[in-house]
């Protein structure tokens, strides 16, 4: 019996290079997304691009994320940086090596109004000995440009079994 050496970033991966240019393929690969991951669904944010180590998400305007100061949510917009750069990691990663989110940190450096993007770009790292510490930042831009948030993720990398 062969052992499978596929890896859940690189199923998603391959499902986004089917859909992505495919008409509703964006929206499809959000509702699988979604469906995976319900509480990241809530938010219905867009993959824009995805390829390893570097993922772009769209969050448009929604009052559903909003909070009572009219800007989008201070855990919205961690969601949001968390999503980029998960997708930028998994898909990163060798199918043998596994890795899991163990911190948070979320930087707030201005109110975030009106539709946002999500950049991260993952430098994947060699990954030899277990309980490798790595680190993963999405920065979250307003339709101006500007820098609304820092969403640094911290990961616990090691090779499967």
């Amino acid at each position: 019996m062969t052992k499978n050496l596929d890896s859940a970033g690189h199923r998603l991966l391959s499902v986004w290079q089917k859909l992505h240019n495919k008409p509703l393929g964006k929206w499809l690969f959000k509702k699988i997304i979604a469906r995976k991951v319900p509480y990241t669904g809530s938010i219905k944010a867009d993959v824009r691009e995805l390829k390893p180590g570097h993922c772009e998400v769209i969050l448009k305007y929604r009052r559903s994320n909003t909070n009572h100061l009219n800007c989008v949510h201070a855990l919205a917009l961690s969601n949001l940086g968390e999503l980029a750069g998960g997708l930028a990691m998994m898909t990163g990663l060798p199918p043998h090596i596994r890795g899991i989110v163990t911190h948070i940190n979320t930087e707030y450096l201005k109110k975030a109004r009106g539709q946002l993007r999500a950049v991260a770009n993952a430098d994947i790292p060699a990954v030899t000995e277990p309980k490798t510490v790595h680190h993963v930042r999405a920065d979250i831009f307003d339709q101006d440009q500007d820098l609304v948030t820092q969403v640094t993720v911290q990961w616990l990398l090691s090779p499967k079994a």
